[in-house]
Parts: structure tokens; C-alpha cells; sequence
């Protein structure tokens, strides 16, 4: 048994983000009414389209305290947080966003009597030393102990038209001789489209409330069908784009040295704690719930990567 979600009130944060608008695209297709949280209301114009007339709608929400969240999700029959940012600046900083935004969130889920509560977090943020990852699980513990029934969700590195990973790396392609491969790109990468995270969001939500087989309380690891190393991901991508590049060893004291230059940059192609990152490997543990327990089947690279990297080919 399925629920539906017909007319049903659900309240996301982060839709106007990569994750985010996949999703709404899926509710939207649920006959949803969809509240998209944002600090500007007008940037949610450009995912009206997805759905009917009044069908799709943007809340304003200054994430100042508690208060701002509860108002903005009080009649929601579920919830849905794909708030997350790679790196720091002067307005974001990883404790606010993954730490004090998932309690206040929880806690407005809990207090409304919400039924459902999926929050995305990241893969491997269980075993990663970098900041970005303590935070995003400190974020995961203090979501289970305010809404226990919440569903955890944590992609290994995502791939879509939108993308920050391929887009970046295949701009640099057409611009640089050299890629540099941070600590000899031995880490270990599960890739996944972000249709398929779309999926298994709406799959969290809909999966029938009943039974041990439910979703609520549970928390599932999300990669693709393949497992490459961060170099194996450099040759497809130049595969894909035609071009041929030298693929450079950068040693991570190096590395770090780099990252002290690049991250001054408005958007940091590289940072300190991003090098932390790398460190570890970013894929499925063994006996992880996965995707395929939520019904999704993974997509392969192939299938979608030719559809957006091909503005990158060599003319």
C-alpha cells in the first residue's frame, strides 16, 4: 500500500536547490500542494511550471530562530529538508544550516503533529573526520531524538544537468592542460543521479505507515550502481567530453596549499575541509539499507551524463 498525497499539504526546505527541485517536480506529479521554504518567495517562480495554478508555493522564512520555521510548516502533512551547502562563507556557516535549521525543523515537525519527516543528509558523514560531515551528523542525531520517525537519507556524490561535480571538473577541462588528482584519486566514489534521490524521497513518503518494512525511523544510504575511484571518475568524464587531459598527482599538503588560494574565491573551487573529505571513502556501507530497499532502481552514469556534458566536447 501506497499513501497519497492528493492534495496533501507538503513543506520543503531547500527546494529551489539541486535536490530540491527534482523533488518538487515529483510531488508536483503526486497532486501535492507543495510550500517551498525560502528566504525570497520570487525565486520559487521558476518551479511553478511543474505543477497547476496555485498548486506549487513559495513561503518566505528568515531562519532566525524556532519560531520562523513552526510558522512556516504549521498544516503540513509531511516535511521535507534538502537544506545543505559544500562550504562556508560570511552569511552560511555548517552549524547553523545542518545543526540549529534540522532541530528547529524537527522540533516544528514534532510540536505540529506532522506525520512524515524525510531529511537528506550525506553519505559517509558517519565515518568523515571534515567538518562538513560532523555537522551533517551531529544534524542526523538531533533530528532522531526530537521526531524519531524521521527518514534519513545520505547520497554519495550527486550527477544531474545541475550538478557542482561534473560541471565543475568539465569546465575546468576546457580551460586547464592538467586535472589535479587530490591525494592521488585513490577515494572511492558510489555516484548517484539525483532523479534517483528524487525518487527515493517520494518513496520514503509514500511507503504505507504500517509494518516493520516502513520506512519512518530508518536511515538509508544512497549510491549508484557503480563504485569508482575519484581518477576513474576524471577518465570518464574526458571520455564523455572529448578531451584529453593530463591527469596530475597533487599530494595532499599540496593540495592544502591550493586550497588555501582557491578557497578565497566567491565560490571556493576547493577548501580545507573538502581535502578532509577526500580522505575518506564515500561509499555504501555493507549492510546499509539502500535504495534498493526503498524500491528505486540506480541509475547508471552513461544513461545520463552524454545528455549535459556534451556542451563541453571539443568543437
Amino acid at each position: 500500500m501506497t499513501t497519497s498525497y492528493k492534495n496533501k499539504i507538503v513543506t520543503i526546505f531547500g527546494g529551489t536547490g539541486f535536490i530540491g527541485r527534482y523533488v518538487v517536480a515529483r510531488l508536483a506529479k503526486l497532486g501535492a500542494t507543495i510550500h517551498v521554504v525560502t528566504r525570497q518567495p520570487e525565486r520559487v517562480y521558476f518551479l511553478k511550471p511543474y505543477g497547476a495554478p496555485g498548486q506549487i508555493i513559495g513561503h518566505a522564512c528568515s531562519y532566525k530562530n524556532a519560531d520562523d520555521i513552526r510558522a512556516v510548516v504549521t498544516g503540513s502533512d509531511a516535511i521535507i529538508n534538502c537544506l545543505g551547502i559544500l562550504f562556508e562563507n560570511s552569511s552560511q556557516k555548517f552549524e547553523a544550516v545542518h545543526n540549529d535549521y534540522v532541530e528547529w525543523i524537527a522540533e516544528a515537525a514534532h510540536s505540529q503533529g506532522v506525520k512524515r519527516l524525510v531529511h537528506i543528509s550525506a553519505l559517509s558523514c558517519d565515518r568523515s573526520q571534515s567538518h562538513y560531515a560532523k555537522t551533517k551528523k551531529a544534524g542526523e542525531d538531533k533530528a532522531r531524538d526530537i521526531f524519531p520517525r524521521v527518514t534519513i537519507l545520505r547520497p554519495s556524490v550527486l550527477f544531474g544537468a545541475e550538478d557542482n561535480f561534473f560541471n565543475m571538473f568539465a569546465k575546468l577541462s576546457t580551460i586547464s592542460p592538467i586535472l589535479p588528482l587530490i591525494g592521488g584519486g585513490h577515494t572511492k566514489f558510489q555516484p548517484i543521479y539525483v532523479g534517483d534521490v528524487a525518487d527515493a524521497v517520494v518513496a520514503a513518503l509514500t511507503h504505507d505507515d504500517c509494518g516493520e518494512n516502513s520506512p519512518c525511523g530508518k536511515i538509508y544510504e544512497l549510491g549508484g550502481p557503480e563504485i569508482m575511484t575519484f581518477k576513474q571518475i576524471l577518465q570518464k568524464l574526458l571520455v564523455q567530453t572529448g578531451r584529453k587531459r593530463c591527469l596530475i598527482n597533487l599530494p595532499i599538503p599540496v593540495a592544502r596549499v591550493q586550497a588555501m588560494i582557491l578557497s578565497l574565491l566567491p565560490t571556493p573551487l576547493l577548501t580545507q575541509d573538502q581535502i578532509t573529505s577526500l580522505q575518506v571513502d564515500n561509499i555504501v556501507d555493507v549492510g546499509a539499507k539502500t535504495l534498493n530497499d526503498l524500491g528505486v532502481k540506480p541509475t547508471y552514469m552513461d544513461a545520463v551524463l552524454p545528455s549535459y556534458l556534451a556542451r563541453y566536447k571539443q568543437n
